[in-house]
């Protein structure tokens, strides 16, 4: 256990160093295993790894969820979203506010980023509401913790990753991901509610939304369809996972002809971007799978679980000390590296813990509900200072904004979120009544 805990020292000096998370992960675990196993084991590992994650069929759903998701932003459908969204709360004072929230949400569904969902809608809906005379904080507010949902509501590229992890059938992690992702719109529509009405001056009176015009129309009846296209598809039994990342990939491109919204440099763009994003995630993999390797062989998880099982830890201290290693975490790290450092840690725990609910007695219902937990926690992390990441990618687009004023926006979003994972550790039928009713 010595030897991990070093290594993680060790890693994390070298993040706060600003070298790259996936060299700093493969350094650490490639180095680790050398030292206890010897060189050539080791270069034989590093070799296999690179090799098997490469050519993983498993891992082809990432570049077409990522492809998709830059096609339909480049394309003009958040815009449709928004204005659908306007028209069902633009009447309301914050209705603007809220109409980002839920088109944060209804985006997420077919973009699976929460970094994508926060640049393209603030984009998009930050323009209208300084046009209605929006408070800066509640507009970015809304548009950074919108964005969180990304990675929660269906198709997520980190449930993915960690059904891939755990070896978790990813149908179900979707189908669990979708009440806690509608109790999180509703949160945070609640949140802009209680905002404004203690301070109005956060929002003007609601004023007469613009009428829907035809492009809008198809766009939001894009996003719609093509969520449960995906959805359909996957528990109709009509293909898998993977095969549903290349349907949508393939519905996306025609959505785009439809809408005839982007140019070719566009389309060029949103290529090299979901290129450029999934060799970045397959280096941060890959380094994990090495790092997970080391940690694996000095024995922490074995270490780990015997001492809650030695001390007879009760559940609920687990899972909050849990909870606070990914908030100190998300102060430094971003959610992919999160999930990949710590998810094959601490996933074996839930085979010890005794728990006293009848769902999380089965070990499958466990790692599900464990996954969900994991992704709200890391939902929190992206708007907790000082490095929410989400607030970051908000202040790179709204370069006259600052940091103080984005976060201070943030709060009663961040106090809607702590509420919703209390709500979900203490209810785990939320996560898991979609589950069993599938």
């Amino acid at each position: 256990m010595m030897e991990s805990l070093i290594g993680f020292a060790i890693l994390l000096t070298l993040i706060l160093l600003r070298v790259p998370i996936a060299f700093a992960m493969a350094a650490v675990g490639g180095i680790g295993f050398a030292l206890m196993r010897g060189w050539e084991p080791a270069w034989a590992m590093t070799g296999q790894v690179a090799f098997d994650t490469s050519l993983s069929y498993s891992l082809s759903v990432i570049p077409l969820f990522i492809f998709m998701g830059n096609i339909l932003a480049g394309s003009g459908v958040a815009q449709g979203l928004f204005a659908g969204a306007n028209r069902l709360f633009g009447r309301m004072r914050g209705g603007l506010a809220m109409a980002s929230v839920f088109s944060c949400g209804g985006f997420s569904a077919v973009c699976g980023s929460s970094l994508a969902t926060a640049a393209t809608m603030s984009k998009v809906a930050m323009p209208s509401m300084r046009r209605f005379g929006y408070d800066d904080k509640i507009a970015t507010g809304s548009i950074a913790a919108g964005g969180t949902l990304g990675i929660l509501i269906p198709p997520s590229v980190i449930l993915i990753i960690y059904g891939l992890l755990t070896e978790t059938n990813i149908a179900k992690l979707f189908i669990a991901g979708i009440i806690p992702g509608l109790i999180g719109v509703a949160l945070y529509l609640g949140a802009v509610m209680v905002a404004v009405r203690l301070n109005p001056a956060l929002a003007p009176d609601q004023s007469e939304p613009d009428p829907l015009s035809r492009t809008d129309m198809i766009g939001l009846c894009s996003v719609l369809g093509l969520f449960l296209f995906i959805m359909v598809g996957i528990y109709g039994g009509f293909f898998t996972p993977t095969e549903a990342a290349g349907m949508g990939a393939g519905a996306s491109l025609v959505i785009a002809a439809v809408l005839r919204t982007m140019s070719w440099k566009e389309f060029f763009a949103a290529t090299l971007d979901s290129v450029r994003a999934t060799a970045m995630i397959f280096a941060i993999i890959i380094g994990a799978e090495l790092f997970t390797n080391f940690v694996n062989f000095a024995g922490l998880p074995d270490a780990l679980a015997g001492f809650v099982i030695d001390n007879e830890l009760p559940v609920w201290a687990v899972i909050v000390f849990i909870i606070l290693v990914y908030m100190v975490l998300g102060c430094v790290l971003e959610s992919l590296s999160m999930i990949l450092l710590t998810v094959p840690v601490f996933y074996p725990l839930m085979f010890e813990l005794q728990f006293t609910n009848e769902l999380l007695m089965d070990p499958e219902n466990a790692l599900i509900w464990f996954a969900i937990v994991v992704v709200v926690a890391t939902e929190i992390s992206l708007i907790t200072p000082p490095v929410g990441m989400n607030v970051f990618v908000l202040k790179g687009v709204l370069k006259d904004v600052s940091l103080g004023t984005i976060f201070r926006g943030v709060f009663p979003f961040w106090v809607a979120d702590i509420l919703r994972l209390a709500l979900l550790i203490l209810v785990p039928s939320l996560s898991l009544w979609l589950v069993g009713a599938m």
